[in-house]
């Protein structure tokens, strides 16, 4: 239980509590004017010690920046091209508002503010709800770790995001389109009637090809991550196999001609793990 003992200063009595925390480390709380204050703020330590509410009074001084740095090194199961995007809200956004706030002084009207602040200088609603996502995700860890109560991030409104307009095109559309590509017109075909990703379609290899069943097995992904392709699972981590239809196989199969299994379907002429900015100006990736 907490103990109150009372001790003198230049402007009169004042009351300290002493209590252990949950770990059993003895702390105390200074500065209580009346007595009263000091028995309302011990009942109130016991109670969220009991409910597992308790939160260190040092632990809020803790900044964003150290907490959200510390998160991002934790993000390991992110996509590479998801990760870099987060590290990106981080770095534009959230870090310059709330690096050097500390937890403790996070507050909700602020958190609302910036992201109103955001949305104002133009932001996109993808943007700024990204950005937030980052926050509010550092103080749920926080919350979590024990050095917040709550989030204050929690509860805030953000911007609604608007569907962008789709075009879709006509079966005679797709080959012409494919006409106009030439020999890489069978990517057009590949991409229209089997519903691959492009990334997929980047990382498919002679090997993932089956002419006699006419099936795609779908289980990489090529992305490029900063100037940088980056091959890994496909998106969600779904493998999956794709039918193609009939009058894909002779054109699949002379894009598969000449290669070996281990190699890809439809490289670009660096291969795909060049970095982009290394190609010369005009060329492509496929």
């Amino acid at each position: 239980m907490a103990t109150i003992e009372s001790y003198e200063t230049a402007g009169g009595k004042r009351y300290q509590v002493r209590y252990r925390t949950p770990q059993a480390t003895q702390t105390k709380k200074r500065g209580f004017q009346t007595l009263r204050d000091a028995k309302e703020f011990a009942a109130t330590v016991e109670v969220k010690k009991m409910s597992g509410e308790y939160v260190a009074p040092a632990a809020g001084r803790v900044t964003v920046g150290e907490r959200g740095l510390q998160w991002l090194g934790r993000q390991t199961h992110l996509k590479p091209s998801y990760s870099r995007t987060v590290g990106v809200a981080w770095r534009v956004h959230v870090s310059p508002r709330w690096g050097r706030s500390r937890l403790a002084d996070v507050e909700h009207s602020g958190v609302q503010q910036w992201v109103s602040d955001m949305t104002q200088r133009g932001s996109g609603a993808t943007t700024v709800i990204r950005a937030f996502g980052v926050l509010a995700a550092i103080l749920d860890e926080a919350v979590k770790d024990r050095l917040l109560a709550s989030n204050p991030a929690r509860g805030v409104k953000l911007p609604r995001k608007k569907p962008k307009p789709r075009a879709y095109l006509s079966d005679a559309q797709v080959w012409q389109l494919a006409a106009e590509a030439g020999d890489k017109g069978v990517i057009v075909l590949l991409l229209a009637y089997t519903g691959l990703r492009w990334g997929e379609l980047a990382g498919l290899h002679v090997a993932d090809v089956d002419m006699l069943r006419r099936r795609l097995s779908v289980h990489r992904n090529a992305v490029n991550v900063g100037g940088q392709v980056v091959v890994g699972t496909p998106k969600t981590h779904a493998e999956r196999s794709v039918v193609f239809p009939r009058f894909l196989v002779e054109p699949l199969a002379g894009a598969c001609e000449g290669k070996g299994r281990d190699n890809v379907v439809f490289p670009n002429r660096f291969g795909i793990t060049r970095r982009r900015r290394e190609c010369p100006r005009g060329s492509q990736v496929l």
